[in-house]
């Protein structure tokens, strides 16, 4: 679960970025949101911080501690789409010697993100 700062915007971010379908929310009466997301069938959850909960997002511990890797058939088209989207390029999507074609990014609220797939054999 990433937990985020404006989870309702995060929620259209990941939709826009990543073409995710939201199979799942709970809108909270203050605002604050908890979605399952799907991205061709992997899901992961995106929700409001709540600092009462040890829940924090990457904006309040001054950076994050997990990175996401999405594994696509065409990870230079998924890693320019997010960045349309409003994502911040790390790396440039480039074939690496340890057998993966991947780039990274970080997302609008913090979280790191690598896009790849890996290497044929042939």
């Amino acid at each position: 679960m990433l937990s985020v700062r404006n989870g309702a915007r995060a929620v259209r971010f990941y939709k826009s970025a990543f073409d995710a379908v939201e199979v799942y929310r709970i809108d909270a009466p203050d605002g604050a949101v908890v979605s399952r997301l799907s991205i061709d069938g992997a899901e992961f959850w995106v929700s409001d911080e709540s600092p009462e909960h040890a829940n924090f997002s990457p904006e309040s511990l001054g950076g994050g501690t997990v990175r996401m890797v999405l594994t696509v058939p065409d990870p230079d088209a998924m890693l320019a789409k997010t960045l349309a989207a409003g994502a911040r390029e790390i790396s440039p999507v480039q074939d690496h010697d340890y057998g993966w074609r991947v780039g990274r990014i970080v997302d609008p609220f913090g979280h790191h993100w690598e896009i790849g797939r890996p290497l044929s054999n042939t």
